[in-house]
């Protein structure tokens, strides 16, 4: 069926009540605001992209400063940026509350507000022109299950239930509505309900402040496609889209991966094809492997997907000194096949907390991660259910254990993402947590994983080889380079390798490459018998690693480990 069609049958699914004619009435608007674009020459490009994660006024002040780094970061390896949010908003939630989503910040493009569209697309469209001509693809977050309470449409309808908006979003007088839903701030927010001054109460399954959008309107979905439409016209490659699990609510239910949820994402996934093939759609879904995938349909819904689960297995088979805890969760009982044309996306560290949700590790597992990796009280958050604290923090400051999670995230599973600040291991930024609660009114503890760059000192920093900021920054800017040397770690199988548990040892291979890796995951040096004494290898990366050719034995210091290509 072509895009089209499909988008006629998704309509006739979320809507059956509605006529076809609202639906075509929208597609012949798009059609002549936005014209067709031939399919990207590298239709998978994200399955060899390194992404750098970052926030453009934390990063360097605004897309001018951002643009003055361009090169920095193309050295360092990177080849897509994923801008935390850039989108007109209060900051009560670091930008995932959003006012405009057709307005960029005016800080971010070294404006005073009101900002003109044509001055906007000026100074972004020149920081995509920047980028693109570096080889580096550009992604941003969009938040499309809830909006700020400063949000126009939302002003207008909590004013009368009478307003054309009021529809936009979800009301009750009752507050047991959707009382199975769960609330995903525990310890901040006490409600999934919040009073509107008067007999009603709105809904909204993140902060108070951010009321949740109704796609039980349609008006809502055509209003999120022109929004994401918009934003492709002008040259960007792709959207996380943000908290996309909840986006349909029925009563009686959890709320969360609701088959017309999934119908909602195909039709944004149509829509954007549509005009555009080949813009990406990222799902974040802080849910287990076997839920995430169906995120990622046939192909036909998001292309690639953050992997949960692993994020915190990294942690644990670091802490317990064993290969177990990754090695079962990347085994198909718990992560199924995906589809050729569909990516899983890796981390250590995102704009939030090391999340311990209980919807994806057990009670177990979290006890054990939340003790060994949150060593001071003021990491806790949302009671036990995450750690907000720096890589670097994580692995007490420790070169080492740092460079071996970052082994484990290179060269796993998936596009890796790196979280700004982690390649020269910045640390918890108090000041910047603190001057945040004061500006939000929330003690919200991931404050303490963001901060800003100080450039000049970085600087300083990075010429004195004995210091902690340029041990580790040269340690990943050398592991980056060797890791886009080849393609294989991106798109290659895995096979896991008969080692003893303190080792994590793996085979990725596609048609044309073949690497081994090999992780000391023991706090103390080991030594295994050379396990590739068959093979002609290059090492591509290694630390604290040698090999006894005359003994064929292979020694690992504390946390060390090689890369091998075979030739």
């Amino acid at each position: 069926m072509d895009k089209k069609g499909l988008l006629f049958s998704y309509w006739n699914t979320l809507y059956p009540q509605e006529p076809v004619e609202k639906l075509q009435a929208f597609l012949d608007k798009i059609k002549e605001k936005y014209n067709a674009a031939s399919p990207s020459s590298n239709a998978y490009w994200y399955k060899d992209a390194v992404v750098y994660s970052l926030y453009v006024d934390l990063f360097n002040k605004d897309f001018y400063g951002l643009t003055s780094k361009l090169d920095y970061l193309q050295n360092l390896g990177v080849n897509c940026l994923w801008l935390l949010p850039i989108l007109d908003s209060p900051m009560r939630d670091a930008g995932f509350d959003i006012r405009n989503y057709d307005r960029i910040r005016a800080d971010l493009l070294g404006l005073e507000p009101p900002i003109e569209t044509d001055r906007q697309e000026e100074i972004f469209g020149n920081f995509l022109q920047e980028a693109h001509q570096r080889g580096i693809n550009v992604i941003f977050d969009i938040a499309i299950n809830h909006c700020s309470d400063e949000h126009p449409f939302f002003q207008e309808a909590r004013k009368s239930v009478k307003s054309p908006h009021r529809d936009y979003f979800i009301w009750s007088k009752d507050t047991s509505l959707y009382g199975d839903a769960r609330l995903l701030f525990k310890g901040i927010e006490d409600s999934n309900w919040e009073p509107n001054g008067d007999e009603w109460y709105y809904f909204h399954r993140f902060f108070n402040f951010q009321p949740d959008w109704n796609y039980r309107n349609p008006e809502v979905l055509f209003m999120m496609s022109e929004n994401l439409l918009y934003w492709q016209n002008l040259g960007v490659d792709g959207f996380r889209a943000d908290a996309i699990p909840y986006l349909w609510k029925e009563e009686g239910t959890s709320c969360e991966n609701l088959d017309n949820t999934h119908v909602i994402v195909k039709f944004f996934r149509a829509v954007l094809d549509y005009v555009k093939p080949g813009t990406l759609l990222l799902a974040e879904a802080c849910q287990k492997p076997n839920e995430v995938v169906k995120y990622l349909g046939d192909g036909d819904e998001c292309h690639a997907a953050y992997h949960f689960p692993l994020m915190p297995m990294m942690f644990k088979t670091i802490a317990a000194e064993s290969a177990s805890p990754v090695k079962e969760t990347l085994s198909p009982a718990v992560t199924p096949e995906i589809p050729e044309s569909a990516q899983w996306f890796t981390f250590l560290r995102v704009h939030d907390e090391l999340s311990l949700e209980l919807v994806y590790v057990s009670e177990e597992d979290r006890k054990f991660i939340h003790e060994n990796y949150c060593l001071q009280p003021e990491w806790d958050f949302r009671v036990g259910e995450g750690i907000s604290a720096r890589l670097s923090e994580l692995m007490q400051r420790n070169p080492d254990k740092i460079a071996l999670a970052y082994s484990l995230m290179l060269t796993l599973t998936g596009t890796p993402v790196v979280y700004y600040g982690d390649e020269f291991g910045k640390l918890n930024d108090e000041a910047y947590y603190k001057e945040q609660i004061k500006l939000t009114g929330k003690d919200d503890t991931r404050f303490l994983v963001r901060g800003r760059i100080d450039w000049p000192q970085l600087e300083k920093d990075l010429k004195d080889e004995e210091n902690f900021h340029s041990r580790v920054f040269k340690t990943i800017s050398a592991m980056l380079d060797a890791r886009r040397s080849v393609k294989v770690f991106g798109r290659g199988t895995t096979k896991f390798l008969d080692v003893p548990d303190q080792f994590l040892a793996y085979e990725r291979e596609t048609e044309h490459e073949k690497v081994f890796v090999v992780n000391n995951l023991s706090s103390q040096s080991q030594s295994l018998k050379n396990l590739f004494q068959n093979n002609h290898l290059i090492v591509l990366h290694d630390e604290g690693f040698q090999m006894d050719t005359e003994r064929q034995e292979m020694y690992f210091e504390p946390y060390g480990f090689g890369w091998f290509l075979v030739v």
